[in-house]
Formats: structure tokens, sequence, C-alpha cells
């Protein structure tokens, strides 16, 4: 028995020492450590100059960019079209288009960079009676659709009908969205007394639908044995539905559902205490985040800095995509008048001044816009700095999202580390945390970001070149972009995973973020069970809110705004919609952004409550001098206690 014991004890200690030794008590400690230092300082400076840097580009983008380019159609002496003294005309003409395929014009426009030498001015050439020899209208820059197929579908009349449904049913649709956010309200904090009966219920639902599964499987597989259905007889066809109809099939899917079913059954009652544990630690982030309501609100902070990085992007890529200084040539319509060859492209001229009495023996002399200049420092390297602009811009969204987890999980430590609850929860424990996240760990923060920005990098330049490459790529090249596809998306989803834990860690101890990835990596390894059961049982629970929330909210729209439900003294009524389910759509995206948004939240305490949990139970041991922290109803889980009191005693 004692040798017995020993070898248990060795296996232990080689545990340990794989994955770290377990936390020390430390009698200084009870809570978000309060006096820290800034870490990783380098990082933090990088980051700083990165974003310098982007507001430097950005400005340049817009001194030099012109979005116009792509929002309004030219004419060839480069006027915009629908604006300023030509706003009432927006369309293009394009008069004797065959001129564009002249030879001679070809090999001019691809040795000088100019465009098609033909008038696209229509005032001058109605002006002398000018007809063309056939034309060809646009419209914003495009050429025409068809009047036969744009009787059938019409964008501006569906785009003028769906701003009018929107206009008539956008008090209800945010009536829809306000019982989302309401109802996700309600969940979480019902979840403190529900949740053991929701698990329970879903647990055993997915037990009863194995079951239900191993007896129709039985029940087809003994009626086509008593019909002689076997596989011999069918032989290999391309019809797979006749392989329904054959006794084997379904003695496969009985042995497999069977096994599965063991398997969930064995799960169940080998690691029933952490199946409880996990429940526990769900009732204590609901009571945690009815101490913190201002919490569930963070999101709302995350949305508008990711929607401030998203506009910046857009905006500042759309301005370097358009910057160039313009260039102006003068053009000879017809190369064969008078001294028309001597300036064909080889003079510059200014549109706003231009004149062609300035060139008498060449009549048909226009200003035409070339091209952009592409010769200066700024213009040689757009392609860099759209790269540059992609990079911070991940960056930036990586950095906003881990701000959000570490001030949350900031929050919900000192919820946690408060012996007596609610009188030890500091005040304001999430402007605590965010003030103390953005003055000691921006560093800290950017690192992690960073890391997971360059693994995102790797996976955009590995999908582009898989486009490019597609049409010419073998099985062997396809299926190397596939596995390192796969590997870098893995990859992508265990660097969140680390860094999401590694923000709990650095909110709690404020070390730099290699030390508390480690830690925090050691910790989950040593109670590996614990964390995929709780992980599991959270993704479950989760699921089955959102789908409650944007479900229910989704079918009270459809009834509502379909017409089968009217509520009584409403003006609203359904004739008044064009199309009814846009509405519906939109109620059903926005509930389940709200839904995501109040769950992050949830799942956020949850993670970070288990790590303090974790941590709780390596540092301490009840005794007097080293209290357990944690709720009574998980001491009585584990079939812990403390020994005796200690000032501010728990009142959970």
């Amino acid at each position: 028995m004692k040798e017995e014991m020993g070898n248990k004890k060795e296996e232990s200690s080689v545990a340990e020492s794989e994955y770290g030794e377990p936390a020390q008590y430390d009698p200084t400690f009870n809570g978000p450590i309060r006096k820290r230092g800034c870490t990783d300082i380098i990082c933090c400076v990088l980051f700083m100059l990165v974003i310098l840097g982007y507001m430097v580009v950005g400005i340049l983008a817009w001194l030099y960019g012109d979005p116009r380019q792509v929002l309004y159609p030219r004419n060839s002496a480069g006027m915009y079209c629908g604006i300023g003294v030509y706003k009432d005309q927006p369309s293009v003409f394009y008069y004797n288009i065959l001129k564009c395929a002249a030879s001679l014009n070809v090999i001019a426009a691809t040795l000088n960079g100019l465009q098609c030498p033909t008038t696209q001015s229509v005032k001058q050439i109605v002006d002398r009676e000018l007809c063309p020899y056939f034309y060809t209208p646009t419209v914003s820059g495009e050429w025409a659709i068809p009047d036969d197929i744009t009787n059938g579908f019409n964008a501006r009349d569906i785009g003028v009908k769906i701003f009018e449904d929107f206009a008539s049913s956008w008090q209800w649709v945010i009536a829809a969205l306000v019982i989302a956010m309401v109802v996700s309200f309600l969940f979480l904090l019902l979840l403190r007394f529900i949740a053991p009966v929701i698990v329970w219920v879903l647990i055993l639902g997915v037990l009863a639908v194995g079951a239900y599964g191993i007896y129709h499987c039985w029940w087809e597989y003994d009626n086509y044995n008593k019909l002689n259905a076997s596989i011999s007889t069918v032989g290999f066809t391309t019809n797979f539905g006749v392989y329904l109809q054959v006794k084997e099939t379904w003695l496969a899917f009985l042995i497999i559902i069977s096994v599965v079913e063991a398997i969930l059954l064995l799960t169940l009652i080998f690691l029933r205490t952490r199946i409880f544990i996990a429940i526990a630690l769900i009732q204590e982030s609901s009571k945690a985040i009815s101490h913190m309501m201002s919490t569930l609100f963070y999101p709302i902070i995350t949305f508008i800095l990711l929607l401030v990085c998203v506009a910046y992007w857009g905006i500042t890529a759309l301005y370097l995509a358009t910057s160039g200084t313009q260039v102006y040539n003068v053009v000879a319509l017809n190369s064969t008048q008078g001294t028309c060859g001597q300036i064909m492209g080889n003079v510059t001229c200014d549109p706003q001044t231009f004149n062609s009495s300035d060139y008498p023996g060449c009549p048909s002399a226009r200003c035409v816009f070339i091209m952009y200049n592409t010769q200066g420092l700024w213009q040689r390297n757009m392609f860099n700095l759209q790269i540059y602009n992609v990079v911070a811009f991940l960056w930036c969204i990586n950095f906003v999202l881990a701000l959000g987890q570490c001030t949350l999980a900031g929050a919900f430590a000192s919820y946690y580390w408060a012996f007596s609850k609610p009188s030890d929860i500091p005040t304001f424990p999430l402007s605590q945390a965010f003030i103390r996240t953005l003055r000691y760990h921006v560093g800290s923060l950017a690192f992690g970001a960073l890391i997971l920005t360059l693994v995102q990098l790797v996976r955009i330049i590995l999908e582009y070149l898989d486009h490019k490459t597609r049409a010419a790529q073998n099985p062997c090249a396809r299926f190397l972009f596939c596995c390192l596809k796969c590997c870098f998306w893995c990859l992508e989803k265990f660097i969140k995973f680390l860094n999401r834990n590694a923000y709990i860690m650095i909110a709690v101890y404020g070390k730099n973020f290699c030390v508390s990835a480690k830690n925090a990596f050691l910790l989950l390894m040593r109670n590996i069970v614990r964390v995929v059961v709780l992980d599991k049982i959270t993704d479950l629970l989760l699921f089955f809110g959102k789908l409650l929330v944007v479900g229910g909210v989704g079918v009270l729209a459809f009834f509502f705004f379909s017409g089968r439900i009217i509520l009584p003294g409403s003006s609203f009524r359904p004739q008044m919609l064009h199309y009814y389910w846009m509405p519906i759509i939109v109620v059903i995206v926005g509930a389940y952004l709200i839904a995501h948004g109040f769950f992050s939240v949830y799942n956020m305490c949850v993670d970070t409550l288990f790590l303090c949990f974790l941590e709780d139970l390596e540092r301490h041991d009840g005794s007097v001098q080293k209290p357990y922290y944690m709720s009574k109803n998980l001491m009585k889980i584990l079939n812990k206690k403390n020994q005796g009191p200690k000032k501010g005693k728990d009142k959970n």
C-alpha cells in the first residue's frame, strides 16, 4: 500500500515538474495587484510609433487622395460628371469609340499612358451638329444595363422601397432589439438559479436523442433484415439513397451511435464532479455580473472603437488608392492637321486655363487627362503604404479586443478575490481595471495583439496565393495549401486562447505578457480535464442562450411584420411594407449582435473566475492562515471548508 502511494506521489511530482510548480501562498495577495509597473515597454513604444505613422499616412492620403475618382465618371478633359459645372450631366458619352481600337492610338497609349483620344464632351458635338457613328451610354462610369434587364430588376427602386420600409417600421425594429437586450440580460441574471436545470436538461436531451437514434437504427435494421435486403444485392452505385435500404448500413449506424452513447455515459459518470464545478462557476459568474452591471455595457465601448478602426482603415485605403497628381497633356484629335503632330502628347497643360486658340496650327488640340503621376516618392511606395494600412489595422483591431478582455478580467478578478462579498468589492471595479490596464499594460496587450496579427497576415497571404495560383495548381499543391491553411487556422485559434488567458493573468498579477502567458498555460495544463469540461458546458449553455434570444425574437418579429400578430391600438399594418422580410432580417442580425455582446462578457467572467478558482486551490488550504476565497457552493462540491474565521468572513 505504501509502495502504491509512493508511486502515485512520484507520478504527481513528475506531472508538476512537467507543467510547472503549483502557485505558492502569498500573505500579501488579496486580488489584482495595485502596486505594479509598466510592462513590455519596448512593444508599447513600437505600438505608439506605428499608430503615429498610421496617422501620418492617413493625413497624407487625405491630402493627396481624391475619392471622386471611384464615385464619378470623367470626360476626356479630366472633369468629373455629376458635380461642379457638370452637376446636371451625370453620365459620360463616348463619341466614336472605334478610335480607341486604332493601332496607332493603342501604341501611343501604351508608350505615353494616353487615354483614348475620342471626345467625351457632348456639348461641343451638339453645338457643331456633329453626329457620332454610334453611341454607348454609360452610368456612373460603367456601361449601361440594357432596358430588357433593367425592366425586371431596378436596384434604385428596390433601394427606395427598402428605405420606405425602414422609415415606416424603425420604431418596431428598435422595440424588438430592446426586447432582445432585455431577454439577454434576464437570461444571464437567471443563470444563477436555472443554470443547473438548463445544463442537465441539455445533457439528458443529448443522451435521449442518442437513445432514440439507437432504437431507430435497430428498428430499421430489423425490418431490412427480415426482407433480406443486403448490400451484396445492391453492389456499387452512385445513388447513395439505395444504401439506406440495406441492413448493413443501419447496423453500422447502430454501432457508431451506441459507441458514442456509451462514451457520453461514461464521461458523465466519471466527470460528474467536474460538471458540478462548472455549473457552480457559471452560477458564480451570474452573481458577479449582478454586482457589476456596468460590465454588460462595456461591449458598446469595444464596438465604437472597432467601428473607428474599420472606418479609418476604409477611408485611408480609399484615399491611398486614389492619390496621385493629375497629369494633363495637349492632345490633337486629328494628328494630321497642320502642326498637330508636333505637340502630340509632349506638352503639359492645365484644363482650367487651357485655350485651343493658343495652338493656331492645330484646331483640334485639347487638354486631356493622361494619367496620375507615379514618379514621386509617395506614388512609388503606394503598394507598401497599403500593406502598412492593413498591418496597422489588424494590430489596432486585435489591441482593442485585448483591451476589452483585460479590462473585464480585472473587474471580475476583483470580485473573486473579495473575501467578503459584496462589501469587499472595490468601488467602480470596471473603471479601475480600465485605467489600470491603459496605465501599465498597453505594451503587453500590444505584444499579444502583434503575435496574433502576424499569424493573421500569414493566413491572408496564403489565401491570396491560393486564389492567384488555383488555376495552375496540381492535386499536390492544392493539398499543401489546404494543410497550410488548416495549420495556421488552428494556430490562430490557439494564440487567441493563449492571449485570452494571458490577459487574465496580466489583469490579476501585473506581469509582462510572456510570463503571464506561460503561467496561464501551465496552470491550465495542470487542470486540463476541468478546462475541457468547463469550456464545453459553457459553450453549450451560451449556444442555448443565443438560440433562445435570436430564435425567440426572430419568431416574434416574423409573426408581427408578416401580420400574424396585430397589436391593438397600433397604427402599423403589414400592408405598409413592400418587403416585410427586411425588418425581420435586421432584427435577427441585431439580436444576434446584442446576444453575442452580452454573452461575450459572461464568457470572459467564467474564464476569469475559473483561473482565479484554480489559483485559489493551489495557494490556499482552508486553514486560518490560508482560507479559501471560493464560494461555499464550490467548497461543498470539493468537500472543502475554511477551518476558522477570518476578518470579513465570506457571506456567500
